[in-house]
């Protein structure tokens, strides 16, 4: 009898933890290896984990709505094939209880020293919730107080935010800086509950707003050759790689380029310490027909033709619709570009992602009528294709001269677009 623990597999840098959304498979159920038994969701996006065997579905470990942790059994899988497993529903006793770390709970240091053998309210506190509760000075006496909507109680990293996010609020309330009440609420108006990926952009962009103190540059850009070139050259482009050229990818090599001679910009924030990343990965904020947004990554930016870029930038745009993307894509950026020109935008104030430290927004391409130079010297007035670009950074790490001259920079490679590329 060949039984075997399904464990979480690795879902992608930094993720410790997903939700269990949906058992594809239930006891008793038979599993071919490289089945997908259940769906999942991360911080970062929805996926399907496979089975690594094949058998018999024979206990689910981690119920519909529960976390389960990377690296630890999600289910159990009997593997001799000549003895069905009875089918049998879900009991609260096949939980799988992981075991409480009382090393750590004993290095936990939220103010006062966390006495692990008194305090039961809390059995298991993972490493993110440490530090967000060092972060943002929570105390032994405030954690044990948090009721954990996690299994066994545990509580989660929606539990502790939650719980500053009120205590923040009484405190402004206290001293007259925030109004107390509900909220608006009008006769015929229809109260909607937030999903779940526009509650996690909700909770990440608050983050990034409370760690990064943010800053915004702007700047218009005269890019009338490379409006030029892409009309001249679109249709060409499309007969022949069969691929429609927007003006993203134009915009990536122009990010990519910059970041070689800026890469000051190239970095993210750890601790005290500054991590200076050689890849140059550059992530694309998308909006999803319903509304939410979600950002998924090119690796290696600079080292990609333009044929490449085009394809990658319309193979992830169109996976980001269809929710087809897996966790791979949107891992590993160091830096974010922003098209809001795309909705007719003029300009905008980008918020960073964190850990990245700056973030660029594009605006819409406008003919507008400017003053240039002659070919003898004199004043001339033409109509020119000009765009506003707009600059967010960490003025933590990055200061005016950086993040000023990087914007400039990338304004230079656009203005001055020439491109060899045998149509």
């Amino acid at each position: 009898m060949a039984i075997t623990e399904i464990i979480m597999p690795k879902m992608g840098e930094s993720i410790m933890e997903a939700t269990v959304l949906n058992w594809l498979k239930q006891p008793g159920d038979y599993v071919e290896a490289d089945e997908f038994i259940l769906e999942v969701a991360t911080d970062k996006i929805d996926t399907e984990v496979p089975s690594p065997v094949a058998g018999y579905l024979k206990q689910i470990l981690i119920p519909v709505g529960q976390v389960a942790t990377i690296g630890k059994a999600i289910c159990v899988i009997d593997a001799n094939d000549d003895v069905p497993v009875e089918k049998k529903s879900f009991d609260a006793s096949d939980v799988f209880h992981p075991e409480p770390d009382l090393a750590a709970l004993t290095e936990l240091s939220l103010g006062q020293n966390l006495d692990v053998s008194t305090d039961k309210s809390n059995p298991w506190v993972s490493p993110l919730i440490k530090q967000i509760c060092q972060q943002e000075k929570v105390s032994q006496r405030e954690l044990s107080e948090i009721r954990g909507s996690g299994m066994d109680g545990r509580v989660t990293k929606k539990d502790v935010l939650n719980f500053i996010a009120v205590r923040n609020s009484k405190r402004m309330v206290a001293s007259g800086t925030l109004s107390q009440g509900p909220g608006l609420r009008l006769p015929g108006d229809e109260v909607i509950e937030m999903d779940r990926m526009r509650k996690m952009i909700s909770e990440r962009m608050s983050d990034s707003k409370r760690i990064s103190p943010h800053v915004t540059s702007f700047l218009e850009a005269d890019i009338t050759s490379l409006v030029q070139w892409r009309e001249l050259n679109k249709a060409k482009f499309l007969e022949k790689y069969k691929e429609p050229i927007t003006y993203t990818p134009l915009l990536f090599m122009a990010t990519a380029q910059a970041i070689k001679d800026f890469p000051g910009i190239n970095i993210s924030v750890e601790g005290n310490y500054i991590v200076q990343h050689k890849q140059i990965n550059i992530g694309m904020a998308v909006a999803l027909p319903n509304g939410n947004l979600i950002v998924p990554v090119i690796h290696n930016v600079d080292t990609l033709s333009l044929v490449e870029l085009t394809q990658k930038v319309n193979d992830l745009s169109n996976r980001a619709r269809k929710n087809k993307l897996t966790p791979a894509d949107l891992e590993g950026g160091t830096y974010t570009i922003s098209n809001i020109g795309g909705f007719g935008n003029l300009m905008g104030t980008p918020i960073i992602v964190q850990p990245q430290v700056a973030i660029m927004a594009f605006g819409v391409i406008e003919k507008k009528p400017a003053v240039i130079t002659g070919p003898n010297g004199e004043d001339q007035i033409a109509i020119r294709q000009k765009m506003f670009i707009s600059h967010s950074y960490d003025h933590r790490v990055v200061d005016g001269s950086l993040g000023g001259g990087f914007i400039k920079r990338v304004s230079d490679y656009l203005e001055r677009f020439q491109i060899e590329l045998d149509l």
